[in-house]
């Protein structure tokens, strides 16, 4: 898919993927376009299909709200809004725990929890710029899980701000979330074998 050009030097903001062709997704990390295509992968697709049914399982009666891809975070920085924001995600699922940072657009903020399945085509992405990207905007707990190796690592801040070491779980082990007390991820589920 073509990327609009700019006659300028400036970044691209929210608003700008509006003026964008509808058949295609588009994430921008501080102001440059990555392009989400290719689609997922259909073991991706059921790791992710095994979260949400624990997640929805827990999250049933509770205020905190689980989403999926495609739906947008919006992470502006200082002086930025919703529209004028040029950091826009789309995790692979995340927790919203405040209600006050959604909109019909998706989510203006940090997210309570961030999880991305990675792939051989979004890996570099997810480790590197979107690990600063969370970071920075505070997102307090960060998952990111590996098909291949069945892994998960779980990134939380510090009184810092900073994730730091990270916690790493393995098929067969569970792994709790901390913002949503109570709950623990069986990982057998997540990386059953069909």
């Amino acid at each position: 898919m073509a990327l609009p050009i700019r006659s300028d030097s400036s970044r691209y903001t929210y608003a700008d993927l509006f003026t964008w062709p509808e058949d295609g997704r588009w994430e921008l990390i501080d102001g440059i376009p990555y392009d989400m295509s290719p689609s997922p992968t259909l073991t991706h697709e059921r790791i992710g299909m095994a979260l949400i049914k624990q997640f929805s399982d827990y999250l049933d009666g509770h205020t905190c709200e689980l989403f999926s891809a495609p739906f947008d975070v919006r992470l502006p920085k200082p002086g930025q809004d919703g529209m004028t924001a040029d950091t826009v995600v789309q995790p692979d699922l995340f927790v919203v725990c405040e209600p006050d940072k959604l909109d019909e657009h998706g989510c203006v903020g940090a997210p309570s929890l961030v999880i991305e399945i990675i792939s051989p085509s979004t890996m570099c992405k997810d480790l590197r710029e979107k690990y600063v990207v969370y970071q920075r905007a505070g997102v307090p707990e960060y998952w990111i899980i590996d098909p291949k190796k069945k892994t998960l690592q779980i990134h939380t801040l510090d009184e810092t701000g900073s994730y730091g070491t990270p916690i790493v779980y393995l098929a067969g082990e569970s792994a709790p979330v901390s913002v949503l007390p109570g709950l623990e991820i069986d990982l057998t589920r997540i990386f059953a074998e069909r």
